[in-house]
């Protein structure tokens, strides 16, 4: 029986033993880090008794993973990936070892909290860098769309159920041991991620150049964001759409003006994930467009004219409504944005690209999160939600204007060949 075409295609698990691999382990390494999202604030708090602790603790881990994601960039683009994810990954397990035995103790220690929430998200960050680097080489370049689809939908699926599943673990066995469970699901991922195959960078062999500093290559990375018209303002566009996410933060706030108590307000906070999930999961279409360029921008401007929508919802269920459709056209942004940047962006330089891409949700978002609270401290709750999607999307139909390049991109970009070579006569010194 053929697949209809709007279904995302699951071939590619049954087809690709690496990216079965990556799969199964991504999903594992999901769940793992649900189960630390609730677990480390949890006991922040316990430790404390302030709701501020567990916020600045999530604050120092989120630090120390924008500071892993550009710090893996760079590494990413000089080192074998498989060796770089497997090291993540173990280091990564080493952490949440030790946050189960500070947590069984006697007397757990709140600084230990900071610091191995801060080692876990830079380690954690550092290996999804040089994953999303490696995944063109696992899969292909005409299979990124199915990967990135399948991938989110791994996301979804732990972002919902793993967090549910912490707190139940929290009341029946304590916070010690949902961090050993954590622990065993990260040591689980290694066993899969060793059938990967080396993954090393393609290089740049440029006679008597001397190797760049750190500095000077994630210097290399934010350049060539400036100078890839495409690649820029993809991620221009997805740092408008992460600030627009933050409009999380007023769900209680509406759920109580439309009168209803915390239960609606966590129906508010599922709603956009299955939303994003119905878009993961119907996304077959995504890999046939013409256009991609140009889906992004009309999606975009689409999710931004929902929350807009949102702040006129005036109840629950046309809330709900409009959360949906909102989480199901972020998810065919995100999964456009994948594709893009993976297609358009060299492979010697993907690490970096990649690490800037990801780095920018997180300061858009915190951002997002930090506007959209100021607002609701000087509007009414609806009344703000609206604003700030009006004022998103006329933020940015001028940008969408503005980037023609993207509008107009194709499908398939030129050859990788042909960026490298670019990239060669940019790097190689004058004179």
């Amino acid at each position: 029986m053929t697949q209809p075409r709007i279904l995302t295609d699951f071939s590619l698990l049954r087809d690709n033993r690496d990216f079965r691999a990556v799969f199964v382990a991504r999903t594992l390494s999901l769940f793992a880090l649900g189960l630390l999202t609730v677990a480390v604030p949890v006991q922040a708090l316990q430790l404390t008794g302030s709701p501020a602790a567990a916020g600045f603790v999530v604050a120092f881990g989120g630090g120390a993973a924008f500071v892993g994601l550009l710090t893996g960039g760079v590494l990413a683009d000089r080192h074998d990936r498989r060796k770089l994810i497997l090291f993540a990954r173990g280091t990564c397990g080493i952490g949440f070892v030790a946050l189960a035995l500070n947590g069984l103790a006697a007397a757990p220690s709140l600084a230990v909290v900071y610091a191995l929430a801060a080692w876990d998200g830079f380690f954690s960050a550092l290996g999804v860098t040089a994953l999303l680097a490696a995944t063109p080489a696992i899969v292909g370049r005409e299979n990124l769309a199915a990967a990135g689809a399948l991938n989110m939908i791994a996301m979804r699926l732990g972002g919902v159920a793993s967090p549910a599943l912490g707190g139940l673990l929290i009341i029946s066995a304590g916070v010690g041991w949902t961090y050993a469970c954590a622990a065993a699901g990260v040591l689980a991922t290694l066993a899969p991620l060793l059938r990967l195959p080396p993954l090393p960078p393609k290089s740049l062999p440029l006679m008597g150049a001397s190797p760049e500093t750190p500095a000077r290559a994630l210097l290399s990375g934010v350049r060539y964001l400036f100078e890839n018209r495409i690649v820029g303002a993809v991620v221009a566009v997805g740092t408008l759409a992460s600030l627009a996410g933050g409009v999380r933060v007023l769900f209680p706030a509406l759920a109580s003006a439309y009168g209803n108590g915390p239960a609606d307000a966590g129906l508010m906070y599922s709603a956009v994930p299955l939303g994003a999930m119905l878009g993961a999961t119907t996304s077959g279409f995504v890999a046939r467009l013409a256009r991609p360029g140009l889906a992004l921008l009309a999606c975009a401007a689409a999710a931004f004219a929902a929350l807009a929508a949102l702040g006129a919802a005036g109840g629950l269920v046309p809330a709900l409504l409009v959360l949906v459709v909102y989480g199901y056209l972020g998810s065919i942004v995100s999964l456009l944005q994948f594709t893009l940047v993976q297609k358009n962006t060299p492979d010697q330089l993907r690490g970096r690209v990649n690490g800037l891409w990801t780095a920018q949700f997180i300061v858009g978002d915190a951002l997002g999160a930090l506007l959209l609270g100021l607002l609701g401290g000087i509007l009414p709750p609806a009344p703000a939600v609206g604003a700030f999607g009006l004022a998103a999307l006329f933020s940015f139909l001028p940008m969408a204007a503005a980037f023609g390049a993207l509008r107009r991109s194709p499908a398939e970009p030129a050859a990788e060949g042909v960026a490298i070579e670019k990239e060669k006569q940019s790097l190689a010194p004058s004179g």
